[in-house]
């Protein structure tokens, strides 16, 4: 039953100190999530293993900075292990974890081990449905820049670090809070970062009733004292905060509305030039001081997401505001955040995670507001069959301003099919929304590419779009339009 709770964890339940940890084994360390787990552990001087179904660059990586990683799932591998990991996606069946149960091991989730793992540091937590990875970097990136070599955990690679988690000599630890399976309630940041709130992962949670429950439930769990930073352009964020205000709560919002805390203003959203994208705008905190913003991303919800990295640095760690607008102005993006894959015959080819509704539309209107009279031509995978039956109208709402749409089957993931439920639904929306768009749907992909490679002109920007196997798409893509000139 999808109603917002997961009976397998108890995510208010008190966690073991680092100390106590012994040996820690992980079950699929390989997945980006749990190694970025294992890697804080190794940091932290905890003796860790893991197994995973198949053998990858993540495992070898791993294996070069001390973990005991093993291809395949054993039983046996539990030998001599005192506490395991695992994530949502792991079953009761699977025979490592099921011989845990057996011995009665401590079982914990891969957040909770996040947080054993944070014991100690100055939290900061990012939530939300769109923009968290984004802004869990920017913070990462902006601390670094300032010198306060914090300690990070991210859904995504640091640009320039080549590693999606580290632990620092400085006292912040910047963590990508994951709502999909109520998890994010274990951090108990000292400062909550909520990017926005929009029903999202309701094969989770049901309605967007309980998602918004359980945001409230998130900032409750902050410290003593602790600080909100919600973005105030956001309906459901901003609700947040005027619920959460109080006289011992402390709370700022920011955004592009005058009435925020921290105010952006003359805003720039989307440069493109030989260097590449861009966005700046003016940024004014509580005490009126104004400031120049830049990042070198295009699009105003990367500026959003850039203001709230600078309130949580500045106001929430109290890091100088202009070595954190320094270390912003040098942020590239996040992998697979608005990441230029390459430039052929005067086509830009964009990967791009985004696979919900929002971030689908911010993409693509980012894209049009960067290429003037030229076209936008995206290749979007929907993402999960319960998101796709749930908000095909929003995807195709968001697609139809691009000039040209091709639509991959859904990547299922976890789900299996669902009658009725295909990418002719998104197909659809977007000739409800645009009645005179291109838009196909298409299995082939060898014929997607060549068919692609013939339409492009220079000057055409294409997205690359979805969190499933899309991605491998667009060196292919790159490289047949290079072909085609």
């Amino acid at each position: 039953m999808a109603d917002g709770t997961n009976p397998r964890f108890d995510f208010a339940a008190p966690l073991p100190r680092l100390a106590d940890l012994g040996r820690v084994h992980f079950v699929a360390i390989g997945g980006s999530g749990m190694s970025a787990v294992a890697r804080l552990l190794l940091g932290r001087g905890v003796a860790v293993s893991g197994s995973d179904a198949k053998d990858s660059a993540t495992l070898q990586a791993l294996a070069a900075e001390g973990a005991a990683v093993h291809v395949g799932h054993d039983p046996a591998l539990l030998d001599g292990v005192d506490t395991v990991v695992v994530s949502s996606a792991i079953p009761e069946t699977n025979p490592e974890l099921a011989r845990a149960r057996e011995l009665g091991l401590p079982v914990l989730h891969r957040s909770q081990a996040l947080t054993v793992a944070a014991q100690g540091f100055r939290r900061v937590a990012v939530a939300g449905a769109n923009g968290k990875t984004t802004t869990t970097s920017m913070i990462a990136v902006a601390l670094l820049a300032a010198g306060a070599d914090p300690s990070f955990a991210s859904g995504s690679d640091l640009p320039g670090h080549d590693t999606n988690a580290r632990i620092g000599a400085g006292e912040g630890f910047v963590i990508e809070a994951d709502e999909s399976d109520g998890s994010f309630l274990v951090y108990r940041p000292e400062v909550a970062v909520v990017t926005n709130v929009q029903p999202d992962h309701l094969d989770f949670y049901g309605t967007f009733e309980r998602v918004q429950a359980a945001y409230d439930a998130f900032v409750a769990t902050r410290a003593e004292g602790g600080l909100l930073v919600a973005c105030h352009d956001d309906a459901g964020s901003l609700a947040l905060a005027r619920r959460d205000a109080g006289a011992d709560r402390r709370v700022v919002t920011y955004g592009f509305d005058p009435a925020a805390d921290v105010v952006l203003s003359d805003a720039v959203a989307a440069v493109r030039d030989e260097g590449g994208f861009s966005a700046s705008a003016t940024v004014t905190g509580p005490d009126g001081v104004s400031r120049p913003l830049r990042v070198a991303m295009p699009g105003r919800h990367n500026l959003q997401n850039a203001a709230a990295a600078y309130a949580a640095s500045v106001l929430g760690l109290g890091v100088d505001a202009d070595a954190v607008l320094a270390g912003l102005a040098d942020f590239t993006g996040a992998r697979r955040r608005f990441e230029v894959i390459g430039t052929a015959g005067g086509v830009t080819v964009v990967d791009d995670y985004a696979h919900n509704a929002g971030k689908v539309t911010a993409l693509v209107h980012t894209a049009v507001g960067l290429v003037g009279s030229d076209r936008v031509r995206v290749i979007f995978q929907p993402h999960l069959y319960s998101r796709t039956r749930d908000f095909a109208d929003g995807f195709g709402a968001g697609l139809a301003a691009a000039d040209d749409v091709v639509l991959l089957p859904i990547y299922g993931a976890r789900e299996e099919p669902m009658p009725g439920v295909t990418s002719e639904l998104v197909a659809d929306a977007v000739r409800r929304h645009n009645p005179k768009a291109q838009v196909d749907v298409e299995t082939d992909r060898t014929e997607l590419v060549r068919r692609l490679a013939e339409r492009a002109r220079p000057g055409d920007l294409v997205l690359v779009v979805g969190a499933g196997d899309v991605t491998t798409l667009a060196p292919e893509i790159l490289a047949a339009i290079g072909g085609a000139q």
